[in-house]
């Protein structure tokens, strides 16, 4: 791969909440995300609003209640992919130390991926674990019992030589 950059404009974003109440598992496949392989860094950038439900009430509350995508469009993750060689070999497993932010907050990860040489792109694939109270999302006591506390987050993103 000789581009400097890449670019994912299609990235998968997925998350999934289980309780004993109801699990909620919620896509997004318009993430956009770009790395500058000179020095490793990642940045990331979704919206918020893009996420598709199995209900249409879930997404609704989703929006409107619990990420207020009207104040908070965007969530975005900037960062950098520790000892990555271009170069090297086809699968490489690395740590990604950044920051996250969702609802005006803030927080540093560190997120193992998995990052494979595939034709002529790249693709990192992972999850973490992310705490709700972390981002001051508010979920009233009447619903607690319905959302965990911590959520699965999924990633895939298909990187291609960026064009500028």
């Amino acid at each position: 791969m000789s581009a400097q950059k890449v670019i994912a404009r299609q990235g998968q974003v997925a998350f999934f909440s289980y309780t004993q109440v109801e699990n909620i598992k919620a896509e997004n496949n318009q993430v956009l995300s770009i790395i500058d392989l000179e020095n490793n860094n990642i940045a990331v950038s979704m919206l918020m609003n893009a996420f598709i439900f199995e209900k249409a009430l879930m997404r609704e509350h989703f929006n409107e209640s619990y990420v207020e995508s009207d104040i908070y469009p965007k969530a975005t993750f900037e960062g950098t992919i520790q000892s990555y060689e271009p170069s090297g070999e086809e699968t490489q497993t690395r740590m990604i130390h950044g920051t996250f932010t969702m609802h005006g907050k803030s927080r540093n990860l560190e997120i193992k991926t998995k990052i494979q040489k595939v034709d002529n792109n790249l693709v990192l694939t992972g999850d973490f674990m992310m705490t709700v109270a972390d981002y001051s999302i508010n979920i009233p006591p009447l619903l607690a019992g319905n959302i965990a506390d911590n959520v699965t987050v999924d990633f895939r993103f298909q990187f291609e030589p960026y064009e500028e």
